[in-house]
């Protein structure tokens, strides 16, 4: 991963917080709150059109290819995931 940033790099730019995991925390309630109370089939929509928005605003092609690669390692073929 040569461009991929993998370690933890969540915050709001100059902030520091108490403890390392908050930001974390905060984006997965942030993340949780969005996905309650819609179906499976429009919490599959937010997270295809999240996973867009966020794409578009990375924009680097190298960086996307290895966050591509990154989440596909280890998944299984084949199968059904959903």
């Amino acid at each position: 991963m040569e461009h991929l940033n993998t370690r933890p790099n969540f915050g709001r730019p100059g902030q520091s917080p108490l403890h390392a995991f908050t930001p974390g925390d905060d984006f997965y309630e942030m993340l949780i709150d969005t996905h309650r109370g819609l179906s499976d089939e429009a919490s599959r929509l937010v997270n295809a059109r999240l996973v867009l928005l966020l794409a578009n605003h990375i924009g680097d092609l190298r960086v996307l290819r290895e966050a591509l690669d990154a989440a596909r390692a280890g998944v299984p073929t084949g199968g059904s995931a959903a």
